[in-house]
């Protein structure tokens, strides 16, 4: 066991905290992948599950200051109202295969004096400020639209300037309007009638699992990578080999007997 001394000197204890430490973070960061994986694929199955259910009337899911259930989200609805075009919200910051432009958001007023928000699609421009008048005009009169429902966003994004913002809060949004406005809002599906100039619908989530589970992998491999390093340089230096940052024991063998050498001539010089 003393060729083993060396695993309780301090560089050697230092390596093992720091490989430790790598192997630590590339399994969390594995798990991390692995629980996204899972939640792509409940996702997934939640998207497919509603796209065979069909449409349900908005108000048996969305409600004014109700915000969207986790089990909710990506059901299919159908309303029927007039938008208030006057009110529209501009999305900025959303791009399409490189291009930049604008989500047209604009609020449909329901029978009962309330609105639920449409996300009626996507506008390519070049002014990210876009406002109400520089997009196409929904349909006008009593309209019918069926989408997702989707839930709101949070954070610093939500906040509302001048009809416009970075992310759909539907709270936010109904302050800013002086609207009564249900709970999350629409992805748009469809409408009828058509308007005269569509915008780009709504695009939805690829129904793939993504690359969530090959990322898993090579973090684990990573992690697996540095243990079989660590033990492989440990086997290295028992062997006679460098250890980390270290010279071969061979090496210092040889350095070692060259100094005395070097010292023995030397007092052989001065005796003479």
């Amino acid at each position: 066991m003393h060729k083993l001394r060396f695993l309780v000197s301090r560089r050697w204890i230092v390596f093992a905290l720091v490989v430790v430490g790598l192997a630590w973070v590339a399994w969390r960061l594995g798990e991390w992948q692995f629980h996204r994986l899972e939640d792509r694929k409940e996702q997934n199955a939640i998207i497919e599950r509603n796209e065979e259910a069909g449409a349900d009337p908005v108000a048996d899911v969305m409600a004014p200051g109700e915000p969207v259930a986790e089990t909710e989200e990506w059901r299919i609805v159908e309303a029927t109202g007039t938008y208030a075009v006057e009110d529209t919200v501009i999305v900025r910051y959303r791009t399409r295969d490189g291009a930049a432009g604008v989500d047209v958001v604009v609020p449909l007023e329901l029978a009962d004096g309330s609105s639920v928000l449409v996300d009626r699609g996507w506008f390519g421009t070049d002014n990210r400020g876009a406002t109400s008048e520089d997009v196409p005009d929904p349909p006008a009169g009593e309209v019918t639209v069926t989408g997702w429902v989707r839930a709101d966003a949070d954070g610093d994004s939500t906040a509302v300037t001048d009809q416009s913002t970075r992310a759909v809060n539907s709270e936010q949004i109904g302050e800013a309007l002086g609207r009564e406005v249900a709970g999350g809002w629409i992805d748009l599906r469809s409408e009828s009638p058509e308007p005269e100039t569509p915008l780009l619908p709504v695009e939805l989530p690829e129904l793939n699992n993504g690359p969530h589970f090959f990322y898993g992998l090579q973090w684990w491999f990573f992690g697996a990578l540095a243990i079989f390093g660590f033990f492989y340089l440990m086997y290295d230096e028992w062997r006679g080999g460098r250890g980390p940052w270290g010279t071969t024991r061979g090496e210092a063998g040889r350095s070692e007997r060259a100094r005395k050498t070097t010292v023995d001539k030397a007092h052989h010089a001065r005796q003479e």
